[in-house]
């Protein structure tokens, strides 16, 4: 008797098999070899994996044939909000935003590279590459402590040289709120970010929308502002006071008593136990633009501290966050800090991605081949997580020790390791390829011209 997970996963591979407008067939069976692949080191040896049972020439071929576009793009995010479970212990849905680069140092025949950031472990060096840049928008489902950092992936699309990351991710969020098909339009959202998105013109933008709550982080040498001293009597001309006294992130003199004080206890993986201090500062301010007038978004100012079992700082900054929003007094000091807190997940699913999913190992020279590859990465990565509760946790030697190697969830690498036994169990909804002869080839004495040797697009102020 089937259960409901087998169910999910044979109706979600039926639905992306139809959903593929050319070359379903190769294209299905090169998403259950990237799934079950361990050894892989590049994109066409995926042919020489069991499920993929056609020729090398056919993994290019399928890689063209996927659909890509606005619309393809829509319809791609109903298909995956249908198998997302309504949260419970949160009664809020959580996304988290961000952004990742794509190396292509040497691809000189590929357009519209740029300069992109890249971090390097050397000191010194600066964390510069040449390639493209990837706006992502996935959800944070609920977990408990200990579980593997499992997110599901909704929009993947690239930056160009011409946007910027807080453009695109503006977009992207307008098609995740607007959609009325989707389960959480209507509901209250939660989306997560870094410092890149902390502007005023992206917080601004977000504001507008009456159900989202954002939560971005801060750079510590920011500078905010109280609310304006009210008016007595009548009003004095000339420009309005729209902002009152400079707070200083950077200089403890300018800030003032806080408005809520909470401490939380914390116990580490590793035992050590924690303090974790979190201030508040309601309707804070932050200056704007003619385009996004700040002083008519006022949010809320966290300052999260951790602190050791001698009450000292256990690290060397604190955490500023900044949360704005209609909704955002519905939300406790608690639950923002743990809603930042899964933010980091998704750097396991880009790390994770490129290290198991060949990412950024798809060497092609045109730009929508490799769009595409990220699309069909995409849905490599949610097949995973739909076949999460069907593999059985079965750690290596040295990593028996591991806290999640007791738990209930497997983690992405485990699922990758046993997707092959359930493709065998599930079987494929794919053609078997048909013989048709040796293809004539390209005639003899045909002499192609060189690609053309494109310049990095270098940004201007």
């Amino acid at each position: 008797m089937k259960t409901e997970p087998d169910t999910q996963l044979e109706q979600f591979r039926e639905q992306v098999y139809q959903s593929f407008p050319r070359c379903a067939d190769a294209l299905l069976e090169l998403l259950d070899a990237l799934c079950s692949q361990t050894n892989a080191r590049s994109v066409a040896e995926l042919s020489l994996e069991p499920p993929f049972r056609r020729t090398y020439n056919s993994v290019y071929r399928a890689i063209d044939g996927l659909g890509t576009g606005r619309r393809a793009e829509r319809e791609r995010l109903r298909l995956v909000a249908g198998y997302m479970a309504q949260p419970q212990a949160q009664a809020c849905w959580l996304f988290g935003t961000d952004s990742t680069s794509a190396p292509r140092r040497f691809a000189r025949t590929l357009e519209d590279r740029g300069f992109v950031y890249q971090p390097n472990t050397l000191k010194g060096n600066k964390p510069v590459t040449i390639g493209h840049r990837y706006s992502v928008i996935a959800h944070l489902p609920e977990k408990a402590a200990g579980d593997p950092a499992w997110v599901v992936p909704l929009m993947v699309r690239r930056v160009t040289t011409q946007e910027t990351e807080v453009e695109v991710a503006l977009d992207q969020l307008a098609i995740l709120m607007d959609d009325e098909d989707l389960p959480w339009h209507g509901e209250l959202s939660v989306q997560v970010a870094d410092s890149r998105y902390s502007t005023p013109h992206y917080l601004a933008a977000a504001a507008a929308y009456e159900n989202l709550v954002t939560i971005a982080r801060l750079r510590s040498n920011r500078t905010l502002y109280r609310q304006p001293p009210p008016v007595e009597g009548q009003r004095p001309r000339g420009h309005p006071t729209w902002y009152g006294e400079p707070f200083r992130l950077g200089d403890p003199a300018t800030w003032q008593e806080p408005d809520e004080v909470v401490e939380v206890q914390h116990t580490s993986r590793r035992g050590r136990a924690y303090t974790i201090r979190i201030e508040a500062w309601h309707n804070m301010l932050m200056s704007g633009t003619r385009s996004a007038p700040m002083h008519r978004h006022p949010f809320t100012l966290l300052r999260i501290v951790w602190l050791d079992e001698a009450g000292q700082p256990a690290f060397k900054r604190p955490i500023w966050l900044a949360v704005s929003g209609q909704r955002r007094c519905q939300l406790a000091e608690v639950q923002i800090r743990q809603a930042y807190a899964q933010r980091y997940d998704l750097e396991h699913f880009f790390r994770f991605g490129k290290q198991q999913l060949l990412l950024t190992a798809y060497q092609t020279p045109q730009v929508q081949r490799e769009e595409n590859w990220w699309q069909l990465v995409q849905l490599a990565y949610l097949q995973l997580w739909l076949a999460r509760d069907l593999v059985e946790t079965l750690p290596r030697p040295w990593e028996r020790y591991l806290p999640q190697a007791d738990g209930k969830l497997a983690s992405p690498s485990a699922v990758q390791r046993g997707f092959g036994r359930i493709v065998r169990q599930f079987g494929t909804p794919a053609v078997p390829p048909k013989p048709r002869g040796y293809s004539p080839g390209r005639a003899r004495g045909t002499r192609l011209p060189p690609r053309e040797r494109l310049a990095v697009v270098k940004k201007t102020a």
